[in-house]
């Protein structure tokens, strides 16, 4: 069980979901606050972030007059509050998957989606930086959306720390999965076995008895075709 407590809390299909221990886990935490920093960026830039001169009727980017920056800066931000969304939902679901192997797959996806959106806000906020830096002061002459433009510029930065750590929270989660013994096998929860039966080795190696002797020494003793079947004391 030590391998299936690697992947997530809790055994595939057992127990009811929790929900204070849930948002006491870190990564929760953390998936939360990046949720937040998204919707932030997102408002920012959509509400405030397009302004205008008095002779002119369109409106243009905060960012210097450049669509791009605030185009990326709204995708973005909508991209990442529902991505957040997702993994809230998959963590949740997390200890029903009874297959290690999509355990192994769930986390990998969390290791490189979060590395993934690290560096995305790392370009944005490379970006939006640039951009409100070289703004022309004639552009917008009464700094209207200047504290919006901020707010997205520094949250930006925020998010790149938040979506790092959530890499490597899934990373170390990945460590420890990948030292157990379960990790190059299929999970069976032993609840759903109709028999009983312990795990056995995929390895053909014969298993030990209480006595020392071995697993085939055991089965060829248990019907020697005289003495009947001889059954075994544990």
């Amino acid at each position: 069980m030590e391998g299936m407590q690697a992947y997530g809390a809790g055994k595939a299909g057992g127990g009811a979901f929790d929900p204070v221990t849930f948002l006491q886990q870190p990564q929760t935490i953390l998936r939360i606050v990046s949720w937040l920093f998204s919707i932030v960026i997102f408002g920012c830039i959509a509400n405030e972030g397009y302004i205008n001169r008095q002779n002119e009727m369109e409106q243009y980017c905060i960012f210097n007059r450049n669509q791009n920056a605030c185009n990326y800066g709204v995708f973005m931000g909508s991209m990442a509050f529902l991505c957040c969304i997702a993994f809230l939902a998959l963590d949740i679901y997390f200890p029903q998957i009874s297959s290690v192997k999509d355990r192994k797959k769930a986390v990998l996806a969390d290791i490189g989606v979060s590395a993934f959106w690290s560096f995305m806000w790392f370009v944005g906020f490379c970006f939006l930086a640039n951009q409100w830096q070289v703004s022309k002061e004639e552009d917008n002459p009464l700094r209207e959306g200047g504290d919006a433009a901020r707010a997205a510029i520094t949250f930006s930065f925020f998010s790149i720390f938040t979506w790092a750590a959530q890499s490597f929270l899934a990373f170390q989660r990945y460590k420890l999965g990948a030292d157990s013994a379960l990790f190059s096998q299929e999970y069976t929860d032993p609840s759903l076995d109709a028999g009983g039966a312990p795990y056995t080795s995929f390895g053909g190696e014969n298993m030990e008895s209480p006595n020392g002797e071995g697993g085939q020494a055991n089965s060829d003793g248990a019907f020697d075709g005289t003495g009947g079947y001889q059954r075994q004391d544990y």
